[in-house]
């Protein structure tokens, strides 16, 4: 089966609001309302999830009522610490519900990704279950630049061979449970999302393309870019 992650834990402290940003209103529904709903289109998700911190489960659960008419399902998990805690918590109810299986694929994503496309879906779903693990990125524009300390640069790598990363990102699901669950207390501390787990273990991931468009909003600008666009 293939499963939907949205995760909405963060408290979104960047934008100093009183609600975090997955919750701010893009036109006329929340950030987040526009995420489902594009899963929610996506036929090939058997069923989806959304990690939401536990002081907000509520808050949106009155949201999914109120914007979201469909017969489907969207289940609701508290979401833990840190991002790789809520995908776990995740991960538990869906075997809870569905049982461990070796072809159970997830497709996780950042509920402040509204814009990504069903075409950017498709091919992570499709990716994951060829080769295990992928992540979608965009090469990238701009020259990058790498300092140690912030103050001098230290290294102007190729930049052919730089890209940004995106979400989603999407696994064979047991894979990585077991790759997870083998780290070092030390391994899980340098984690910054869910492909590291794979790359700290040695296995590939596979590059899904992404769009410019599937902007992630996390500052004021970023909002008024995804107004603009919207």
């Amino acid at each position: 089966m293939v499963f939907g992650a949205i995760l909405a834990g963060g408290t979104g402290t960047r934008m100093g609001l009183d609600k975090p940003k997955q919750f701010l209103m893009l036109g006329e529904k929340p950030i987040i309302i526009h995420t489902v709903e594009k899963f929610l289109l996506c036929q090939e998700l058997d069923q989806i999830f959304v990690g939401v911190h536990p002081d907000w489960m509520i808050y949106t659960e009155d949201l999914l009522a109120k914007y979201i008419h469909t017969d489907k399902k969207v289940i609701l998990v508290a979401g833990g610490k840190d991002r790789n805690e809520t995908i776990f918590n995740i991960v538990e109810r869906i075997e809870e519900m569905y049982g461990e299986s070796e072809e159970h694929i997830l497709v996780t994503h950042d509920s402040v990704r509204p814009f990504v496309t069903l075409r950017m879906l498709h091919d992570n779903i499709e990716a994951a279950k060829k080769y295990g693990a992928c992540d979608t990125v965009v090469a990238a524009i701009d020259t990058i630049v790498v300092s140690e300390d912030g103050e001098v640069i230290k290294d102007i790598p190729n930049r052919k061979n730089m890209f940004q990363g995106q979400t989603p990102q999407s696994f064979n699901m047991s894979m990585l449970k077991k790759l997870y669950y083998e780290l070092s207390i030390e391994e899980k501390e340098i984690l910054t999302d869910a492909c590291k787990i794979c790359v700290v273990r040695g296995v590939s991931v596979k590059l899904v393309r992404g769009e410019i468009s599937n902007i992630k909003i996390t500052t004021v600008d970023d909002m008024k870019m995804a107004q603009a666009m919207l």
